[in-house]
């Protein structure tokens, strides 16, 4: 439907063995849930491994911008390159001459040649095999991704931490380059007694956990400066960053809560609620629901790492595929066959819908008549949802018919 907005091309030596685990590794990551909501080409994997011409040989070329693929198949608009730096490739490529250290050349060279279009992400698999080697000169200016701190323990499982940097990497390079991204921690900022320890624990847990990534985080009582007008500032946080929002019993109650979680919402940012509930909450609130939830437990005194960080490998997942889908938006909007009046970035709701429509009327668009067509990332909502969006929007009459679907529902139109 679209032209290829990401390939990933993953290349290990056959004799590094370890590649090959890393590399399904990263297969199984992006071809699953997170992303297959999004319109076919947004993201895919290849990998680089087998000899293209002979077993000795380097692998098939990468189709970079100066050589696009053969036979008209159009060429991404992104490409993520994976070197795994073991022992193996550092041999091939020690001669300075031959397929494998050509390869590793080219890939260098289409990082400068292409900056807005080509990334290097290596990923050392082997320490020595970048110790005073031609592979260390070669990809040894480029920061390696799931690299752990000094001193810190191996506690995250390496598929975890691979396949985050690697998705934090790309959502950067995909978003805004040279900007990372940025945790807004959203949590009540007054509790009762019996909940103060447990928010507690859990703030202090998640940015421990935070601070052991590359990801950046916001945390008022840290962030907000003397004499900053604090109010704007949150407000400009919850519109710009990726919220982590830590639902704990009184949070869906707070008024600040409520409207940062309003703010992140209609500005399409990402949002992962961390569900750590103590008791329960005595009504909850319609604001927090239609956003990915993940359960946060207590393993003995604390709150499982693990949950906390499935919680951040989500939220980073979901501003990479934020940041895709605006491309595939982009390049959407041309097509004006399909007819779309609003790319959402997440599936409409009351919330959102209402502000996209008084932005539309601002902006001296009317949609009072006629069939207004919202196409969303998978998976697509349930009848009860859509009628009830569509008794809003009837509310002012006439009001505008809501054809709302998925690119799995446009395909199957033949769209």
């Amino acid at each position: 439907m679209l032209p290829p907005v990401l390939e990933i091309y993953v290349v290990w030596h056959p004799g590094d063995l370890e590649g090959k685990r890393a590399a399904e590794q990263f297969l199984a990551h992006f071809h699953g849930t997170p992303f297959t909501g999004l319109i076919g080409g947004a993201v895919e994997v290849y990998v680089r491994s087998e000899g293209w011409r002979s077993a000795d040989d380097a692998p098939r070329p990468i189709p970079f911008p100066n050589a696009p693929p053969p036979n008209g198949v159009a060429q991404a608009q992104l490409t993520a390159v994976v070197p795994m730096l073991g022992i193996e490739l550092a041999k091939a490529v020690e001669p300075g001459t031959g397929g494998w250290y050509d390869y590793a050349m080219h890939i260098a060279k289409a990082t400068s040649d292409f900056p807005g279009r080509v990334r290097v992400f290596p990923l050392q698999i082997d320490s020595a095999a970048t110790d005073g080697t031609k592979l260390g000169q070669i990809f040894g200016p480029f920061q390696q991704i799931a690299t752990r701190p000094l001193g810190t323990p191996p506690d995250e499982p390496d598929d975890e931490l691979r396949c985050r940097d690697l998705a934090q990497g790309i959502a950067q390079f995909a978003g805004v380059p040279g900007e990372r991204l940025t945790v807004f921690i959203s949590h009540t900022k007054r509790a009762g007694i019996s909940e103060e320890s447990e928010i507690l624990d859990l703030i202090d847990r998640v940015r421990s956990i935070i601070l052991r990534t590359r990801l950046r985080e916001f945390f008022d009582a840290k962030d907000l400066q003397p004499s900053e007008l604090w109010d704007e500032e949150l407000r400009a946080q919850a519109a710009s960053s990726a919220m982590l929002a830590l639902r704990t019993d009184l949070y869906s109650s707070r008024e600040w809560c409520q409207r940062e979680m309003v703010i992140a919402k209609r500005e399409g940012m990402p949002i992962v609620m961390l569900d750590a509930l103590s008791h329960g909450e005595e009504r909850g609130s319609f604001l927090m629901d239609h956003v990915p939830r993940v359960p946060a437990r207590h393993e003995g005194d604390h709150w499982r790492d693990a949950d906390i960080r499935l919680g951040l490998n989500l939220l980073v997942d979901e501003c990479l595929k934020r940041a895709l889908w605006r491309r595939q938006a982009q390049l959407g909007n041309s097509r004006k066959d399909l007819g779309i009046s609003w790319w959402a970035p997440h599936a409409p709701e009351p919330t959102t819908l209402a502000a996209w429509l008084e932005s539309e009327r601002k902006a001296g668009r009317s949609h009072a008549a006629g069939t207004l067509r919202i196409l969303h990332p998978d998976p697509p909502l349930g009848p009860e949802e859509k009628f009830v969006l569509d008794q809003i929007t009837g509310l002012g009459h006439p009001g505008p018919l809501l054809d709302i679907m998925t690119p799995r529902q446009l395909a199957a139109r033949g769209g």
